[in-house]
């Protein structure tokens, strides 16, 4: 354990035991809505994170990332602009079906069609203006099925129910400026709320930036017989891409990490997703709660960390209906039943308009033209059930059971195999890009999980989860392949999970700690000869803390750190080393952070924010590692009257260079996302 990582966690343990005074929150008002319906989090089993409106509002994020770190078990690494990936309670996963290991929905609904997920698919999500953010770390398919597999992170919108406004206008470090605005109207049973956030971001490095818009309108209505929400979403991103830098320790050059390799690289995505929630009692403690949705996504951008640098284009269109009876809400024994139907239409088209550049072989199997062009129809029939039973004063327990199938009916356009659009034949024994014949697949899972709580006090908590897992193979695994595969035949990856927590407060001291242990089945990965095989299994064993401490009156200490160890569990020889025992590449066995929040009055906040990162193999061999990093953020706010106010953020006080991402690969050795330098930012937000 290195001096940094030590001093970290000495003085997280001399916060915890340093704590007196009285507690200005009160857990029991917090709600989630981890149970498709909104209930109090001190009533629901599970590790569920809450970022609320009020912090959200202080931190301001300019890129998820920023939230994540205030919440333990999740690692989002920054990327380019507005791109990511994530973890939670998992290793940081790359490849095609690296973002099936998460669910991303926005007021319950996916954001993306189970099977069509994006690894930068949140940045789809209002989070600008959010109610509230609630990250699940574990599974949480009993009730959201596939892709709620090592978690889920669900943006919560604000409901149409306050006749008021705000907007907030801010500038800062390379050309960034950010409006957002919002205005609710209310009146006799129906509230309308508008909302759009607009920013512009130059970019920390040579021809990097983005331009994001962001609108949303959301409707509420509440009748004698009906209550209904509907919210209509629209975003649009328009990214210049940054690539990594190359060689040992790039990140530390100050002049290269603000080069971009890759200034031809670009990201165009574009969103609309509409939803209705209807609710009504049809019976004596009977409660019908029925959401159609629909959504369609556009997204094109080059993919310049291939060779020859093909252009992706995909687009999707969905309609669906959550359908749910809750029967017996608020006694002693409730119950969650329905059914939930999802249709998708998707396609992929990948070309390359010029020839590739590099070796002979290179030139040879990836030629210019059209790669792939396929559409994949796609069908999810889910039927869940869950019961909960208080078993007296103290003891509560929780059963759920959910049943999944999803059918994909793919159709390729081209010539199937590995040959040139034309069908003609590469040498060096075939084309890089494989295309499977047209074919039809379908998947089933059970998903069940029990839940038991015991308060053995007074706002204290011990709670055991076990779980299980399941994601069904993303249509990138199954249909676009490489060399000599023909057929990928895949199955659901499974996870399970046993889970031990702690929850509660007293006085000044408010904690979360929790104890996990997940094996997970099944894993897809491309092995040596570059086929999408499932027979991985890893073995993910950790531990996460939070704790918020009230010192005094005015100053308040809250951290979060998170303990893990991800391991390959199978025998798998890579570069002539097994896998098995080894870290999985990419996944930290420490990281957190520490916030110290000043309020000397009432119209003045400050923090000062520390963000640990420990060190993490770059490769599968952990033959190169990353070391780690710390870094400071300073944020202030000045509320100079009821109505107006002022705010203040500096990240990475200290100006420190890191890297927000490492990886390694025997292509280009380590490569790097730089840490953005020192940043200023500044604003002012207006009430009406």
């Amino acid at each position: 354990m290195t001096q940094r990582t030590t001093i970290f966690f000495i003085s997280l343990l001399a916060a915890t035991l340093a704590g007196t005074g009285s507690h200005a929150d009160d857990i029991e008002e917090v709600t989630s809505t981890a149970s498709r319906s909104e209930r109090p989090l001190s009533d629901q089993g599970g590790s569920i994170l809450l970022l609320g409106r009020t912090e959200l509002d202080f931190v301001k994020p300019a890129h998820f990332s920023e939230l994540s770190v205030r919440a333990a078990g999740a690692n989002f690494a920054r990327n380019d602009g507005q791109e990511y990936l994530g973890s939670i309670r998992s290793p940081i996963f790359t490849g095609a079906g690296a973002c099936g290991a998460f669910l991303m929905a926005q007021d319950g609904i996916p954001l993306r069609a189970a099977g069509f997920c994006n690894v930068n698919e949140l940045f789809e999500a209002f989070t600008e203006q959010a109610a509230r953010i609630e990250i699940t770390r574990g599974p949480g398919s009993a009730l959201y099925g596939s892709n709620a597999l090592h978690g889920m992170v669900n943006v919560i919108t604000p409901p149409a129910n306050r006749d008021d406004g705000s907007m907030t206008l801010e500038a800062g470090a390379n050309d960034f400026i950010r409006l957002n605005i919002s205005q609710g109207l209310t009146g006799k049973n129906h509230g309308l709320r508008a909302m759009a956030s607009l920013s512009h971001d130059g970019g920390a490095r040579e021809q990097s930036g983005y331009h994001q818009q962001k609108i949303a309108l959301r409707h509420d209505y509440n009748g004698q017989v009906w209550t209904a929400a509907s919210s209509l979403t629209l975003t649009n991103l328009d990214q210049e891409t940054a690539g990594f830098i190359t060689g040992k320790d790039a990140f530390k050059d100050r002049e290269l990490s603000r080069r971009n390799p890759n200034p031809e690289a670009f990201r165009r995505a574009k969103s609309l997703r509409f939803w209705s929630r209807f609710s009504t009692d049809i019976g004596d403690n009977v409660r019908w709660q029925v959401t159609p949705y629909l959504r369609a996504l556009d997204m094109t951008f080059l993919m310049h960390f291939l060779p020859g640098q093909p252009l992706e284009e995909n687009n999707q269109q969905s309609i669906g209906i959550q359908n749910g009876f809750y029967i017996n809400e608020g006694s002693a024994f409730t119950v969650i039943a329905g059914v939930d139907v999802d249709y998708t239409r998707g396609a992929l088209r990948q070309t390359q308009e010029n020839p590739t550049e590099g070796s002979a072989f290179l030139q040879e199997t990836i030629p210019s033209g059209k790669q792939y062009d396929y559409d994949v129809d796609s069908l999810m029939a889910a039927a869940f059930l869950q019961g909960e039973l208080a078993l007296g004063a103290k003891w509560h327990l929780l059963m759920g059971l959910r049943f999944e199938y999803i059918r994909y009916d793919y159709r390729n356009e081209m010539v199937a195999g590995r040959t040139r659009a034309d069908g003609s034949v590469c040498g060096f024994g075939g084309c890089r890009y494989s295309r499977p014949e047209s074919r039809k697949d379908d998947f089933a899972a059970l998903s069940p999980k029990i839940s038991l709580w015991y308060n053995y006090q007074d706002n204290h908590r011990i709670y055991l989860n076990v779980g299980h897992g399941f994601r069904a193979p993303q249509a990138t695994e199954l249909y676009r392949l490489q060399r000599a595969q023909q057929a990928a035949d895949l199955d659901q990856v499974s996870l399970k999970n046993i889970e031990l927590g702690f929850r509660g407060q007293q006085k000044a001291v408010t904690y979360d700690l929790s104890f996990y242990a997940m094996k997970k089945d099944n894993y897809i990965f491309r092995d040596a000869d570059f086929f999408n095989v499932n027979n991985g299994r890893s073995d993910h064993i950790g531990a996460d803390l939070m704790v918020k401490i009230d010192l005094n009156e005015w100053l308040t200490l809250r951290s979060n750190m998170s303990f893990a160890r991800h391991r390959y569990a199978f025998d798998y020889i890579s570069s002539g080393v097994n896998l098995r025992g080894r870290d999985i590449d990419s996944a930290p066995r420490h990281f957190g952070s520490m916030q110290l929040i000043l309020r000397p009055t009432d119209h003045i906040k400050a923090e000062l924010e520390w963000v640990h990162m420990g060190p993490y193999y770059l490769d599968p061999e952990n033959a190169h590692d990353y070391q780690g990093h710390d870094y400071l953020n300073l944020r202030a706010e000045f509320q100079a009257s009821e109505k107006y106010g002022f705010f203040l953020r500096v990240m990475n006080v200290t100006d420190r260079r890191y890297a927000e991402r490492a990886d390694y690969t025997s292509f280009t050795e380590e490569r790097y996302f730089p840490g953005k330098p020192r940043s200023f930012y500044m604003g002012f937000k207006a009430g009406f």
